[in-house]
């Protein structure tokens, strides 16, 4: 006679536990994605406001308050040939401070833009891992120099141990104390970091693939460096370079200390130059009483710099969108 075995019946437990826990979980994701788009949001909040303050302090006015360009031509600003708004007889023409910012951004190009690069494809191309653990930290220390480090740099030791030996006494070159070329120099050393760096980047997303396809057919490390891997991460390489340049034109303490603040309409690199930002340190750090239009210019200045720095950005995403390629 077999004894039946009975199984207990299920229980089921409350699920209050549960739902309570599940509810609790999904109120800490709401508070954590609330302030992740806070934090996103927080750089396009900036953004607009910068850009309201220099319509209302340069465009339009605000408060009964004329703006800057209500008492200057527009025309006048972009084609005056003049910038004296101390003197007596004032003139706002930018195109000597334009003309400053683009020399000296220039010869900073010229000097940071193809060094950048080179390293960028040392690093990504040529460096053993151990040694690119150890250059790239140590390129990137220039970074983190102060911008006025650089200026007394070229003040005291490039003008006078290496322009004015060269230029000066050997080819009779006259050379300003402050000029455009040193600054320039030390502006080319400082966006050396930003061209390797995103450079760099752009190099090694490159597919291996495509390398070894490169030596399959023979051809040496520098064919496939230059012939393959710099075409297929050209768009990173350009954005790099746009940035750079973008970041070039707004420098301040740099061009301030080894340019001076002459604003002068000439291409002559070894003479004195002003740049915007120098202006407005200048200008900032006077005694411009607020409220006049030397004061305002300030802000004329300063949103035309916004305007080019804002027109390299966009064209910088423009041309990685354009020429950007896509690899499975």
């Amino acid at each position: 006679m077999s004894v039946a075995q009975t199984t207990p019946p299920l229980t089921l437990k409350p699920a209050s536990g549960l739902i309570k826990k599940f509810s609790l979980t999904r109120a800490k994701e709401g508070v954590i994605k609330g302030l992740l788009f806070v934090c996103a949001s927080l750089s396009l909040v900036t953004t607009l406001m910068i850009v309201w303050m220099f319509l209302t302090e340069a465009v339009f006015g605000i408060g009964g308050n004329t703006a800057f360009f209500q008492e200057v031509s527009l025309l006048d600003f972009l084609t005056d040939t003049q910038w004296s708004p101390q003197f007596s007889e004032k003139h706002f023409g930018i195109l000597p401070l334009l003309c400053g910012t683009v020399v000296i951004a220039g010869i900073g190009g010229l000097i940071g833009l193809p060094i950048g690069l080179a390293a960028a494809i040392y690093l990504s191309e040529y460096a053993k891992p151990k040694l690119r653990r150890i250059i790239k930290p140590l390129l990137e220390i220039l970074a983190g120099v102060p911008s006025v480090v650089y200026g007394y740099f070229a003040l005291v030791f490039i003008t006078p141990y290496v322009l004015r030996p060269i230029f000066q006494s050997l080819l009779g070159i006259d050379v300003d104390v402050f000029n455009a070329m040193s600054a320039g120099i030390v502006v080319g050393v400082m966006i050396i970091p930003t061209v390797c760096s995103l450079s760099e980047d752009a190099l090694r997303s490159v597919p291996g693939g495509l390398r070894e396809a490169g030596y399959a057919l023979g051809s040496t490390n520098f064919d496939v460096s230059l012939k393959v891997v710099v075409p297929a991460a050209f768009s990173g390489i350009v954005a790099s370079f746009l940035l750079a340049i973008s970041r070039a034109i707004g420098e301040t303490m740099a061009v301030c200390i080894g340019a001076g603040l002459m604003p002068r309409l000439s291409l002559n690199p070894f003479r004195s130059m002003q740049t915007m930002t120098a202006y407005m340190v200048n200008a900032s750090l006077g005694d411009t009483p607020a409220g006049t239009i030397e004061y305002k210019s300030l802000y004329g200045v300063g949103f035309m710099l916004f305007l080019i720095t804002l027109g390299m950005n966009i064209l910088a995403q423009r041309v990685m969108k354009r020429f950007r390629e896509v690899y499975e």
